[in-house]
């Protein structure tokens, strides 16, 4: 599902280069569920912001579904992070005058998919949320607002869902329910990219890659006690 190869970032700041991420390569097979971890500056942030399409890397390749990412103009770029990726942030991303289906539906209003809202409200009823579905985000605990973001992430079957420190906002107990709806979502087939730096949370994937410098030093399955 995903290949990349060589992958590296720079940025330049005046007389300054920055390499955020070195000659990256690894691949994530469909229905795969993994933790990328490393301590602040190890080039995780970067990596997703290039996996999620929203930044293109500086050398290296990048295929997904075999399309080859660094080929497509800014137009297609968008129509994939709309119809083939979904996001859930730390910090939800709601807006925050939009009811909780308002909200989900938002992504298949960007596509012009017909039966928007019908799609929206099972989405949110497979995140166990269609009885909060008229609620804002401003009605809703943490917990709910992550589960409206992932319910938001669903709506147009993506090819695969990153989730940038999906638990950090959140308490323990509650964080615990999120994952656990990450493994329901995963034990559907469904292709999970998670970026943590709890190594707890990333010990519930089944494969971690460790980042530091903006290299892998491992990539590795994770063995369940």
């Amino acid at each position: 599902m995903i290949a990349i190869e060589n992958l590296s970032k720079t940025y330049d700041s005046g007389t300054l280069t920055v390499s955020a991420l070195r000659e990256v390569s690894f691949q994530i097979k469909k229905g795969e569920f993994v933790a990328i971890m490393g301590p602040s500056g190890s080039g995780k942030s970067t990596l997703m912001n290039l996996l999620g399409c929203l930044d293109l890397p500086t050398t290296g390749s990048y295929h997904l579904e075999e399309v080859d990412i660094g080929s497509l103009k800014q137009n297609q770029l968008a129509e994939v992070r709309n119809r083939r990726i979904g996001f859930v942030f730390q910090s939800f991303n709601l807006l925050p005058r939009a009811t909780a289906l308002e909200n989900t539906e938002l992504p298949l209003l960007y596509g012009r998919v017909a039966n928007s809202t019908e799609i929206a409200m099972q989405a949110l009823e497979r995140v166990g949320l269609k009885h909060r579905a008229k609620h804002k985000p401003t009605e809703l605990s943490g917990g709910e607002k992550q589960r409206v973001a992932i319910a938001r992430a669903l709506v147009n079957k993506p090819a695969i869902i990153l989730a940038d420190e999906p638990t950090g906002n959140l308490d323990s107990e509650t964080g615990e329910e999120i994952m656990s709806l990450f493994h329901e979502l995963n034990y559907e087939a469904v292709t999970l990219i998670l970026v943590t730096h709890e190594t707890e949370i990333a010990q519930q994937a089944k494969r971690m890659i460790q980042m530091k410098d903006g290299r892998i030093v491992k990539d590795e399955a994770v063995i369940s006690c």
